[in-house]
């Protein structure tokens, strides 16, 4: 009985040895270790279920600093909340030269008849206006230095990162805005000619 025994053993292992990896070596002995090489070299297909992914959360937003009333970002918010305000004549008052005389140049080609010189979305970076998506990404950052400040805005609209700075001098005790860059865009509204 021993000896039958050893026989059948012999013979499933070289049975084993010769497919080498095969079906039937697989239902005897298990699945070979992953690194094992077939005789053919062929890459080993991974036949195990795929692992379930851990679940995660949707990142959080940093949360975002007050504004505080008087500062440049305060000025500058505005422009956010009500598309086309920089082209308002009645906010000129939050403004200085150059940006306020291109502006103003702007005013009176509109009213000339003559057409537009200024896009209506230039705080939103010739962009569509999309609310939602703006108030869900938009991001700030303030430097002061002396009588000088600047405010990098910064939000998404379909896709699309738009970065903008604002150039902002005190006058009087008030913040002003001097100029508006687009990051993105690379245009300058003080390099407007609107004559």
């Amino acid at each position: 009985m021993l000896r039958w025994f050893v026989l059948v053993l012999s013979s499933l292992s070289m049975l084993a040895a010769g497919l080498n990896g095969g079906a039937l070596a697989q239902a005897l002995f298990g699945s070979p270790p992953p690194n094992a090489s077939s005789g053919d070299n062929a890459p080993e297909i991974d036949k195990s279920p795929p692992a379930a992914a851990p679940e995660t959360k949707p990142a959080e937003p940093a949360p975002v600093a007050p504004v505080l009333p008087g500062s440049p970002t305060a000025v500058v918010k505005p422009f956010y909340e009500h598309v086309g305000l920089e082209l308002d004549p009645s906010q000129r008052k939050n403004f200085i030269d150059p940006a306020k005389t291109v502006l103003d140049k702007s005013d009176a080609l509109r009213a000339s008849g003559q057409g537009e010189c200024l896009d209506p979305n230039m705080a939103l970076d010739n962009a569509d206006y999309d609310k939602l998506a703006i108030d869900r990404s938009l991001r700030t950052v303030e430097a002061v230095s002396g009588d000088e400040a600047k405010v990098v805005v910064a939000f998404v609209v379909e896709g699309h990162q738009h970065r903008l700075e604002w150039k902002l001098k005190k006058v009087g005790g008030a913040w002003k805005v001097s100029d508006l860059l687009s990051v993105t865009g690379e245009w300058a509204l003080s390099q407007y000619q609107c004559e």
